[in-house]
């Protein structure tokens, strides 16, 4: 419903809007973990402490990314992976930054219509499912290029503990006993063989332990041989193997020929003494956010505070713009020329904007056209790393969906990604998580799909001040932006910054997604008031993040509110 603004009832809505902000509540400050020589902050407890054991053992931010990583391709399979991809973003300690693309790509056999049936729509599940669903991985290359770029002990002892970890065992969590309980009719479907993460006896629960052999020895390869040992030899064998018996697309060939990119970040300044420092495309992520703190630099959000009605009003409106043109203007910039600079154009942001309304909504069908009815899985993982000699990574992975399209190769012990539905199956057709994407996102053979992932390093005043990124598909960008708002407008710990409450809007389908808790009755009754469509979810994404204290102290930041997530310091 739209209001009208007349009579004293609009006048008191509009003044309305104004008051009563929502701050952290005096008194006690929610803290994170503090420590003085490095953090790791991860979604698993174990990944997490495997990375802090490196950092004690002499080494640096990329030395304990990379145990991280791989430990968390054993512990939390849901997204932690080998047959995915993602990317880094890094600020060493002399002030050097950059970014490491290892997004999955194409097959060589992939076409721009192989999801569509004879009518020309979309076959449904066949892009999210199976083995046809499958992109070429790019994680392990992204692993061994970050470590032989930045990082300082041998290889095999960063490699080391996740093997550890497979041949030994590890207790599940309640959550991932239940994660594996709830995909066990798509592991049986997907799978030509029986898995051993389906038991016959009984369900999993807390407090099982689980051993990943076959995984163990594709880590050993690793460890022993590098690159090599998974983009060639027995586990390129076994990927080829499990492509052909399932008819699926990726061949020795394409794993052969897989390489991962460095990028130039993308940077811009928020309120003059901050840098943010983020992930260019074919990640839409640093494009996305820095438009957002373009838009919302423009507005007194410190003032309204944290979850005040026009903050959130203002913030969705802003949302809503950045997520049409992502729709509209980015892939792999490899294939298609992503027009940056109009995107990152203060005057182009400024107009884009200048239409918000503080007093109704504007329908998203007047942004741009589309339709979309559906938000589905959010499944991606992150960590945040940051070493006492002040270097830092921001690194985001996924497997796409839980478990990626659910095919485990079979002798190596880990999932198959589902990244192909990132492409644009056909432009204007929603992916798993609702997103449209057009022409600059269609399926091309060896081009990387567009993604969400939004890893992100902020200075201040030229110095390391926050790490930060989450998984959850299209609510990454999002969920980043209201992080990292929290910190430096509305005054919060990290912490607090990471437990508080989220909302969501991309664009379509055109609603909000609210958080149980995040909003009063009171701001909840003003929104709609204003046309905003609410619908109440659970938990939207789990932020992982690091923020350097004013003692050059480090504050990490799990999501325990949210997952199993651990803060590891010293």
């Amino acid at each position: 419903m739209r209001i009208r603004v007349l009579g004293l009832t609009g006048i008191g809505l509009v003044l309305s809007l104004f008051i009563s902000c929502h701050r952290p509540p005096a008194g006690a400050r929610v803290q994170g973990t503090i420590g003085r020589q490095g953090m790791v902050v991860s979604t698993h407890p174990l990944a997490s402490d495997v990375g802090l054991a490196i950092l004690q053992q002499g080494g640096n931010a990329a030395d304990a990314a990379v145990a991280t990583f791989f430990a968390l391709a054993v512990v939390f399979p849901e997204a932690g992976n080998l047959g995915g991809g993602g990317f880094a973003v890094y600020r060493w300690q002399n002030g050097q930054i950059g970014s490491l693309d290892f997004r999955e790509k194409a097959p060589a056999r992939a076409s721009r219509d192989m999801y569509l049936d004879a009518k020309g729509e979309p076959i449904k599940n066949l892009s999210l499912r199976g083995h046809l669903a499958a992109g070429v991985p790019g994680a392990v290359d992204g692993m061994v290029e970050l470590h032989q770029k930045l990082g300082r002990l041998p290889w095999q002892q960063v490699v080391q503990p996740a093997i550890d970890l497979a041949r030994q065992g590890h207790v599940l969590t309640e959550i991932a006993a239940n994660n594996f309980n709830r995909s066990r009719a798509d592991f049986e479907a997907a799978n030509l063989s029986p898995i051993y993460l389906v038991r016959a006896d009984r369900a999993w629960q807390k407090g099982d332990t689980v051993r990943h052999l076959d995984l163990a020895r594709t880590l050993e390869r690793v460890r022993d041989q590098g690159r090599a040992g998974f983009y060639e030899g027995p586990t390129a064998d076994l990927i080829e193997q499990e492509m052909q018996a399932g008819k699926g697309l990726i061949t020795k060939a394409d794993l052969a020929a897989y390489r991962s990119a460095w990028r130039a970040p993308l940077t811009g300044t928020y309120r003059k003494k901050y840098r943010v420092i983020s992930m260019p495309p074919p990640s839409s992520g640093g494009v996305a956010l820095l438009q957002l703190l373009q838009g919302a630099e423009a507005y007194p959000i410190s003032k309204w505070g944290h979850n005040h009605s026009q903050t959130v009003h203002t913030m969705i409106e802003l949302e809503r713009r950045v997520y049409a043109d992502r729709a509209t203007h980015l892939g792999d910039p490899d294939f298609y020329k992503v027009p940056l600079a109009m995107l990152l154009d203060p005057a182009y942001n400024r107009g884009r904007n200048a239409n918000i309304s503080p007093v109704a909504k504007t329908p998203s069908q007047q942004i741009k056209e589309g339709r979309v009815d559906r938000i589905e899985s959010t499944e991606t993982t992150h960590f945040s790393v940051a070493d006492r000699e002040g270097n830092a990574i921001s690194l985001t992975t996924t497997l796409n969906g839980y478990y990626g399209c659910k095919v485990m190769v079979r002798g190596g012990g880990f999932f198959l990604n589902n990244e192909m539905d990132d492409f644009s199956v056909k432009p204007g057709s929603p992916n798993q998580f609702g997103l449209v994407g057009g022409e600059a996102n269609a399926i091309v053979s060896h081009k990387r799909m567009l993604s969400s992932m939004t890893p992100t390093i902020v200075e201040k005043n030229g110095k390391l001040h926050l790490v930060v990124g989450t998984p959850g598909g299209s609510t990454i960008i999002t969920g980043v932006y209201q992080v990292v708002l929290n910190v430096l407008d509305h005054g919060m710990t990290l912490q607090e910054a990471v437990n508080a409450r989220r909302f969501h809007h991309q664009w379509l389908p055109d609603n909000v997604l609210v958080e149980r808790g995040a909003l009063p009755d009171s701001v909840r009754q003003r929104l709609t008031a204003l046309g905003h469509q609410l619908i109440e979810v659970g938990n939207l994404c789990k932020v992982d993040a690091i923020l350097v204290r004013p003692d050059g102290s480090f504050e990490g930041a799990a999501d325990h509110t949210r997952s199993d997530g651990k803060a590891a310091g010293w």
